[in-house]
């Protein structure tokens, strides 16, 4: 097992053909280490959700290397990429709960992915992520009943509640107050710390910062700076 979690090496990706083709990531070359926290920040078409994307396997890789777990994911079979999905845990700025399903059911479609198993046990842990997430007397409730902060926690929730090796976050703490975002993005450096769960977070959230063990910088596709904070 190699001590990065993730490795690019030579990455560029393109939009559109032709005249309109479109260079949005530019010869990024990065190791991401396992456990730790890392934020990539950049103005709005910088490229930071494409990269993110490109690492967890929900983009197609053109050109260059993206090792993901010690998989390369270019040109892998899509079984393969089906089975390293599994291992992540993904949370965007938009919740995409479904609105029919009470919140603990919203979590709980975290675990499903990963096969049946005992379903006390799985009920059990949705309750304990939503609690620690301060939902406990939420866990009844449809999306349609909790605020815009509420289901984004739930929205955390289900993807942590599988134990996932790898999150990736795309602006989670958008829709959070100041206290509920730090306690998020606490909660994911705590999991990198007694798990050695690794994220990777797009944010533009300054007062979150202080928390990240490394600041990547993006402009225009490159990378511009890029920070160990620990």
């Amino acid at each position: 097992m190699s001590h990065s979690a993730i490795s690019l090496r030579g990455l560029d990706h393109f939009f559109g053909t032709g005249e309109a083709r479109k260079q949005a990531i530019w010869d990024v070359n990065l190791d991401i280490a396992r456990g730790k926290l890392t934020i990539l920040m950049g103005p709005s078409g910088s490229g930071k959700t494409t990269l993110l994307t490109l690492m967890g396997c929900l983009r197609h890789v053109q050109t260059g290397s993206v090792r993901l777990l010690d998989h390369e994911i270019r040109g892998a079979p899509e079984a393969q990429l089906v089975a390293l999905r599994r291992k992540l845990g993904f949370i965007f700025q938009a919740h995409n709960l479904h609105e029919s399903l009470t919140a603990t059911q919203n979590v709980l479609m975290g675990l499903q992915v990963h096969g049946a198993g005992d379903a006390i046990a799985q009920r059990r842990a949705a309750h304990h992520m939503l609690g620690l997430l301060g939902l406990t007397d939420r866990t009844d409730y449809l999306p349609g009943n909790l605020s815009g902060g509420q289901k984004q926690r739930v929205a955390v929730a289900r993807a942590l509640v599988a134990n996932p090796a790898v999150i990736f976050a795309d602006e989670p703490t958008a829709a959070l107050d100041k206290d509920s975002g730090r306690t998020v993005v606490e909660m994911l450096k705590s999991l990198g710390q007694t798990r050695n769960t690794t994220t990777v977070m797009v944010t533009h959230d300054n007062r979150i910062l202080e928390l990240a063990d490394r600041i990547i910088t993006l402009e225009e596709g490159r990378v511009v700076s890029d920070v160990q904070q620990s």
